[in-house]
This record gives C-alpha cells, structure tokens and sequence, in this order.
C-alpha cells in the first residue's frame, strides 16, 4: 500500500516507459518549434485559430476511455485535422501554416487537460503527444497543397488529397499506439496492431469524416461549421463511452462472482486474481487478440465458481489435487453458471474445457482452456508465495506432465512470464 501511495505522488513521466518518454518528447520538440515559429511569425488568421483552439480543448475536456486502457479525444481530434485541411473560411482563404496549426493543436490540448489534471486524473501525455504528431503530419503535408489551384478549382480531387493524408495520419497514429503498447505489455507487435486497427477503425472513420466535413463548409458556412458538423461526432462519443462502461461493468461484475468463492472459503484468497493474471499474461505471451485476452480474463477469475456446488470444500481449494471427475463435474456446474447470463457462451466453454487435458481425450479443449488449466495448478502449487524454489519446483512438475496433461507450449509460456507477472518476483 505503502509503494501504492508512493507511485501515485510520482509525476506522470516517471510513470512512462521508454517508449512513452520517447514519444512525448518529440512532441514537446514539435511544440517549442511551432509555438517559437508561431510568436516569430505571428498569428495568422487569429479568430480562426481561436475557434479552433476552442473545439480542441473541448474535445480534450471531454476525452473517453476506450477498451484496453486507452484514450481518445474524437472531438480534438475531427477538429486539429479540420484546422490542417482548411481551403478558406467563407470567401478568406486559409492560409495558416503548418507549424502555427500545430501550436493551436498542442495549447488547445494543454488547456482541455488541464481540468484533468485538477481533479487528479492523468494528464494522458502519451496520448496527446500521439494525436499531436498525427495532426503535424497531415498539416505539413497539406497545408503547401492548399494554396495551389487545382486543388482549389476541383472539389474532388481535395477531398481525395485530404482522405489519403488522414488515412496515412491515423494509420501512423496506430503504428505508434501498437508500438508502445507492444513494449508496455510485452506483447507481439503484429497483434498489438490489428487490436489498435480494429479498436480504433469505427472512431478514426467518424473522426476523418468530421474532419473533411468541417473543412469543406467552413467555405460555405463560415466558423458556425464547428457548432454543426461537430454535433455528430457527439453522438459517437457517447456510443463509445456506453460501450466502454459495459464492458467496465461486466468486468467488475465478473469479478464479484470470484470473490465468492473466496469469501466463502472455497479457495484461497487472491487465487482468482493470480490466476486471472497469469492466464492474460500467457495468452499475451502466445500472441491472442486482445477480444480473446477478455474471454480468457473472464473464464480464468470465474474457472472455480463450479466449487460453489460442493457440500465439503476441497483443501486449500486446490483442484490440482482433485480426482479428474471432481474436476470435471466442478467445471461443468461452472460452465453451467456462467451459462445463465445469456451472453458468455465463450467463456462457458473454456471453463468446461479447462478439466480435460492437453491430448489424449475424446476432444482437445481449446487454448483458453489449456492456459487456466496450467495457470490454475501453478498458482495451487505455489499460491501467494514469493519462494522462487517453490516456483521452479511448482513449473518442473508441470512440465513432467506435458505428455498428456499439460500443453508444453503453454507451460513453457508460463515460465517465461512468471518472474514478470507473479507477486512478489522481480
């Protein structure tokens, strides 16, 4: 608890990794170069620039939290690349640079945090850095096409030119999230990618179509573009953020039928936890998706509900040491359970399946399954213990029953993210 508090008083960056501390600091280049050219220069087109600057922070203020840990700010976003790809502002042509663009874009987003950062939420550095070099990008590469007459003369041939640099922005964006979450987590880069692709396709797709929206009436309309056009993304965001605290929701939920079993001393206390935590930290380790990393987190802190059903608890809770048909019968009144609310017929499954071993049965139990199964002995051998020898001792016996029992991949998986993972090991 101790360290807990101590972790908490510690300012953001020393809470980043390399990665995050690398990307922030690119930013915060990009941002002293474009604040330093912008006071050179002066302020171009400054009510514009105000009204922009405006959106981003109310974009900022009101970011939303995506599944996996993530953040985005849609509305800071939709309006930091309608500020880069703008043509003119009613009869005025639009000709902020690309630096100035970027200054607008990092203070707007400085200004929205800051409330955040009042009420003792992160700031989300990563995060902002990440849209701010996203939004860079689009801007020096749009911003000398906009005063050239054949993208002003052809409606269309602009908006392709805006749709190809948004895409190429936010596929970069995605790089750059999938990388540093790769090295955070220790997981495949190529996984952490199509994860960061499928979570943020729905929401860059809004974004992009905003964004070319604004730019586009901004001629007809004037700044009054961004009180309109800004209304559906609103929508979105707020389709996201139910999305969000459902899933938050069922989390937690799911984790309150766990601690049943703890509380009425079927298990040990924390088991339900340490093997929720192993079992994610093996799937990540053999390269599962991040829906499937859900699944298994799911089905691992509920993998001993099925006790709930006995008259006498097994010692110790440890079904390692249960006869195969008490394993058996106990993961079947599991699935049983988990089956009633209608919508974890997946996580069910991997609960049944988590009693049968490896190979030699009638039918092999899908990976999920094989990883709570390795990941449930290890923490009834081991428990809460922080004895390395008991731990190697705990992996050795798994191994000698890879022949059958356990999947020898998913062991040797283990093995490697034990010291990593397991409490109290470093």
């Amino acid at each position: 608890m101790t360290s807990q508090r101590h972790l908490a008083r510690q300012p953001a960056w020393q809470s980043m990794d390399s990665g995050q501390l690398l990307l922030v600091a690119a930013a915060g280049m990009l941002l002293v170069a474009a604040v330093a050219q912008t006071a050179a220069a002066g302020l171009v087109q400054p009510r514009t620039a105000l009204a922009f600057g405006a959106l981003i922070a109310l974009g900022e203020l009101l970011r939303l939290s995506l599944p996996g840990g993530r953040e985005a700010a849609p509305m800071a976003s939709a309006g930091a690349l309608g500020y880069a790809l703008l043509l003119r502002v009613g009869t005025v042509p639009a000709t902020a640079p690309a630096l100035q663009v970027a200054a607008v874009t990092a203070v707007g987003m400085i200004v929205g945090a800051l409330p955040h950062l009042a009420a003792g939420r992160p700031a989300g550095m990563a995060g902002m850095a990440c849209r701010l070099l996203a939004v860079a990008f689009v801007a020096i590469a749009f911003r000398p096409l906009a005063s050239l007459e054949i993208i002003n003369r052809h409606v269309w041939l602009s908006v392709a030119v805006m749709l190809v640099l948004i895409v190429a922005g936010w596929f970069a964006e995605c790089v750059i999230r999938a990388l540093i979450r790769a090295d955070a987590l220790r997981a495949r880069f190529g996984v952490s990618l199509s994860d960061e692709l499928r979570i943020q396709v729905p929401l860059g797709a809004a974004v992009g179509a905003c964004a070319v929206l604004i730019a586009l009436a901004a001629e007809a309309m004037g700044l009054v573009a961004l009180a309109l056009l800004i209304a559906p993304l609103l929508v979105t965001q707020t389709a996201f953020r139910r999305y969000a605290g459902i899933r938050s929701t069922y989390l937690q939920t799911v984790a309150a039928l766990a601690r049943v079993t703890e509380v009425g001393g079927y298990v040990e206390d924390g088991h339900s936890h340490r093997v929720g935590r192993l079992a994610v930290a093996v799937g990540r380790e053999l390269g599962m998706s991040e829906p499937e990393l859900l699944h298994l987190e799911y089905a691992a802190l509920m993998h001993d509900i099925g006790q709930l059903s006995l008259a006498q608890p097994i010692p110790g809770g440890a079904t390692v040491l249960a006869s195969p048909d008490d394993q058996r019968r106990i993961a079947g009144l599991g699935a049983s359970v988990i089956e009633q609310a209608g919508v974890l017929d997946q996580v069910a499954e991997i609960v049944r399946c988590q009693s049968l071993p490896w190979r030699g049965g009638a039918v092999q139990p899908p990976i999920g399954s094989r990883i709570i199964r390795a990941a449930n002995a290890f923490d009834d051998l081991v428990g809460g213990s922080a004895d390395r020898d008991r731990s190697a001792a705990a992996l050795e016996r798994l191994r000698l029953d890879t022949a059958a029992e356990y999947d020898p991949g998913v062991v040797e998986a283990l093995s490697k993210v034990t010291d990593r993972y397991y409490p109290g090991r470093r």
